[in-house]
């Protein structure tokens, strides 16, 4: 943190999911219950403490517990939101593929590359379905980090190339994302794990969209934010941000989440509607493989997060995320397949009416469709109408 900043009265640390807490500069990525870590309950940001000077995320550098004075930045957040005509609905969409390496991953990346560096790291793991890994790559990179990243083996060749190009080496694992993960807590007794589905510090970057968010429309909360969630980093991160704006009485009300997942991988949708899994069937492979995760290390906080909030999640059918693609494209909005699960989910919500017109609702659109050329040449191989 800078010199003279204060976060909070006490100085904020980590804790487990059974309440122990440890050190901020504790290196270990989960507790001692083998549960995920998160950071102490932070205060909110007041208008006045934008620095307005930076154009990146780093202008929210008061709610960011880390050092910024050694921060690892490619000039990340402040992404465009543009106002669309969606059935009739005025929508704003959050575009993240501005972001350095053209997906939201680069925030949660800065923010914990910035810690880990400023605690002497010389070489991180990281396991990654493609857009995490690319930019655990490209912010390791700028560090002078060697970084190794550990992948699905059918994985998009655009973003193996991504993560090589950085410098990064790859390794390709046969099996589902969450057995990547597997291999990756293995390897991590000799090679600090720096996973963005694990570490606390990547959801404090994450947060940050919100801050956008808010700042974009004059200070003021969205009625809806429509999130596609893999692990729920996005989920977590705008529950994290509202929370303290609430907090510091900044809004009067949190936005309400609405998440999408692809069908055949919707546990956190399947858990807070209390649906059995099982009963889908075998898994099997999605379009949006960003977002093909079973089993989510923060499922707890991404379920509460959407209660919290009284929003819901809807599991996607694959026709529908082929759809949205089609339909964000026909707009000039070139999506990645697992970006535009969020854009099935709005059309889902809107259908429903528990997006109602004139409502104020944020699509975030994390990543581009030229991260996953091979995905995107499959849904348009058909007819387009």
């Amino acid at each position: 943190m800078n010199s003279g900043q204060h976060l909070s009265a006490t100085t904020p640390d980590l804790y487990d999911r059974s309440g122990k807490r440890y050190p901020l500069n504790d290196p270990r990525w989960r507790g001692e219950d083998g549960g995920p870590l998160a950071v102490s309950a932070l205060p909110g940001l007041r208008p006045e403490q934008i620095d307005t000077t930076e154009r990146s995320l780093w202008r929210y550098h008061a709610v960011l517990p880390v050092e910024t004075a050694r921060r690892v930045s490619l000039g990340e957040g402040c992404t465009p939101m543009i106002p669309v005509d969606w059935a009739g609905h005025r929508v704003h969409f959050k575009l993240e593929w501005f972001n350095p390496t053209s997906s939201f991953k680069d925030r949660g990346v800065s923010v914990m590359m910035s810690h880990l560096v400023a605690h002497g790291a010389d070489r991180v793991l990281e396991d990654s379905s493609g857009n995490g890994g690319s930019a655990v790559a490209a912010y390791a990179a700028a560090a002078d980090v060697h970084a190794k990243i550990i992948v699905p083996a059918a994985t998009s060749e655009s973003k193996i190339l991504q993560a090589r190009a950085y410098g990064a080496e790859v390794e390709l694992v046969g099996g589902t994302r969450d057995e990547v993960s597997d291999e990756a807590i293995r390897q991590s007794e000799r090679i600090p794990y720096a996973s963005h589905n694990w570490h606390p510090m990547f959801l404090q970057g994450t947060k940050t969209v919100a801050y956008e968010m808010w700042e974009t429309l004059g200070f003021t909360a969205p009625d809806n934010v429509v999130l596609v969630a893999g692990a729920g980093s996005n989920v977590i991160g705008c529950d994290l941000a509202f929370g303290e704006l609430l907090g510091a009485g900044q809004i009067d009300r949190r936005p309400r989440l609405f998440v999408g997942q692809p069908e055949h991988w919707a546990t956190i949708a399947d858990t807070l509607n209390g649906v059995d899994p099982a009963g889908r069937g075998e898994r099997v492979p999605t379009i949006a493989e960003g977002a093909s995760i079973a089993r989510p290390v923060r499922l707890l906080e991404a379920v509460e997060a959407i209660r919290r909030s009284g929003g819901s999640a809807y599991a996607v059918p694959e026709a529908e995320i082929h759809a949205a693609v089609r339909a964000l494209s026909a707009r000039g909005l070139y999506a990645e397949p697992t970006s535009s699960v969020a854009a099935a989910a709005l059309d889902h919500f809107l259908a429903t009416g528990d997006i109602a017109p004139g409502e104020t609702t944020v699509v975030v659109l994390t990543g581009a469709g030229l991260k996953s050329a091979e995905k995107m040449a499959a849904v348009f191989a058909g007819p387009t109408n």
